[in-house]
């Protein structure tokens, strides 16, 4: 999935998810927050899950540690679940994967559908959905870190090109 015109006003905020809020869409938000800060983009930065299982809980503590040796802060992070008003709040809304995707359709109004897509709809497009690394090694977070750091660049600097 290639960009399709999400980017057709200033986006001032981006939320990001995926299923329990833990690992990927964290990740997300303190990879792209970082690197909106580096630009000089003052982003509302946030993300959810679809699914409630860990509400309240940081993020997981591979990711954390992944993260934090390449500078990334997961400071005040808790988990926590998508909510009806964060698809009118939000300007672009962006999944981890498909599945999570397709269930912020099923939540969304037709006037907010513009607003979803894909995390790595941004990235060189060899990977589409960002791999879950929950249930593997240090390797799925390193792997996780890297296709985040390419779509980041490369979203934040068409943002970055609409001010």
């Amino acid at each position: 999935m290639k960009p399709k015109g999400l980017i057709q006003k200033p986006i001032n905020s981006i939320l990001f998810v995926c299923l329990g809020n833990i690992c990927r869409s964290p990740t997300a938000e303190a990879v792209f927050r970082y690197h909106a800060k580096r630009m000089g983009l003052a982003l509302e930065m946030d993300s959810a899950g679809t699914a409630g299982y860990h509400i309240g809980e940081r993020p997981d503590p591979r990711s954390e540690v992944a993260a934090r040796q390449r500078g990334y802060d997961f400071q005040g992070m808790r988990a926590r679940q998508v909510q009806p008003q964060d698809l009118q709040r939000f300007d672009l809304i962006l999944a981890a994967d498909r599945q999570n995707l397709a269930e912020l359709q099923r939540m969304a109004s037709p006037a907010q559908q513009p607003k979803l897509g894909l995390i790595l709809q941004w990235g060189d497009g060899e990977v589409e959905e960002v791999p879950d690394p929950y249930y593997g090694g240090e390797e799925g977070f390193e792997q996780v870190l890297n296709l985040l750091e390419a779509s980041a660049k490369a979203l934040l600097s068409r943002i970055a090109s609409t001010y």
